[in-house]
């Protein structure tokens, strides 16, 4: 198990050096000059080479590539073109609103989906079967930020009950804060839960039938309760998967509902970013993200080793 762990942490490590160059590699050929848009068109030639002096980009592609990894390993993330702030306080200040509004719309998904996906894959070919398979993909049909729009106009703009977008901030309160992510959290969910619900049936019904199922129902055990502590158990594992590629979804995939409820998130850091030339901003948040990938897999290759201990012995 441990050579198992250590050969992971190995190829996590060369991963996350291979991405780092090619995120590096892709920024610096993108159009656009980071110092001319900072000065504007205006500027003088003499101005603008001061700039890109002083940003370090006259420097050579490889030298401003090592300088880059020796910040990022000390963590130093570098200067926000645009903002004038350190890139890592930029990260974390989105972060404490994506991260949340992605921990929200993760519990929202499996109290929806694993409670249908059971009852689904329980009453196979049932009524209940068909309509859950209706709701599952008319979830994973739906465009999310189309989601986002009509709970906007039915729970805010017609009830009142939520706010239309925006962020109060955690300093005005947890209930104040989690109210403002609801209506965006329900909205990154639904999808999700469409995915997640037809993952647990396909699960749960290939478990079902399994020996040690029947065997306990002819232990006696009620129906329910073999479903629940033997069956759904063991039906985890590609549950876990999905969970784990959902939450990366999450953080990184929530630009478009970040940007319809004018959320200040990591999303939408990264779409400003974008629009604005702001390299070193890009760089860092692109490799967070992909980062955030890298590591919620090797977290979930863990898990497999915890739900299924046969797997344990495949690492000797």
């Amino acid at each position: 198990m441990l050579t198992l762990i250590a050969r992971r942490l190995g190829s996590l490590v060369l991963t996350l050096a291979a991405v780092s160059a090619l995120i590096f590699f892709i920024m610096d050929v993108l159009p656009g000059d980071p110092a001319a848009i900072m000065l504007g068109t205006s500027a003088s030639p003499d101005t603008l080479a001061a700039l890109r002096h002083e940003l370090g980009l006259d420097q050579p592609l490889p030298v401003r590539y090592f300088l880059w990894l020796g910040g990022l390993a000390t963590g130093d993330l570098g200067t926000s073109y645009t903002y004038g702030v350190p890139v890592a306080g930029l990260i974390a200040e989105r972060l404490a609103v994506t991260l949340p509004l992605a921990m929200m719309a993760i519990l929202i998904s499996v109290a929806i989906a694993i409670p249908l996906g059971v009852a689904s894959a329980a009453k196979r070919n049932s009524s209940f079967d068909y309509l859950a398979g209706v709701l599952s993909q008319l979830f994973i049909a739906v465009p999310g930020f189309w989601v986002a729009l009509l709970l906007i106009l039915a729970f805010s703009i017609s009830l009142g009950w939520m706010p239309a977008g925006g962020f109060p901030g955690w300093d005005a309160g947890l209930i104040a804060g989690l109210k403002a992510l609801l209506l965006p959290a329900v909205a990154l969910a639904l999808p999700q839960a469409g995915v997640l619900t037809r993952v647990t049936r396909s699960a749960v019904l290939e478990v079902v039938h399994e020996d040690f199922v029947r065997t306990a129902r002819a232990k006696g055990l009620p129906r329910q309760a073999a479903l629940w502590r033997h069956a759904v158990p063991n039906a985890l594992v590609p549950v876990i998967t999905i969970l784990g590629l959902q939450f990366t979804f999450l953080i990184a995939g929530a630009i478009l509902i970040e940007n319809v409820f004018n959320l200040p998130g990591l999303g939408r850091l990264a779409y400003q970013a974008l629009t604005q030339r702001d390299v070193i901003v890009m760089q860092d948040v692109v490799l967070f993200f992909a980062g955030l990938v890298i590591v919620m897999n090797f977290l979930v290759d863990l898990s497999y080793l915890v739900l299924d201990p046969r797997l344990k012995g495949h690492g000797r």
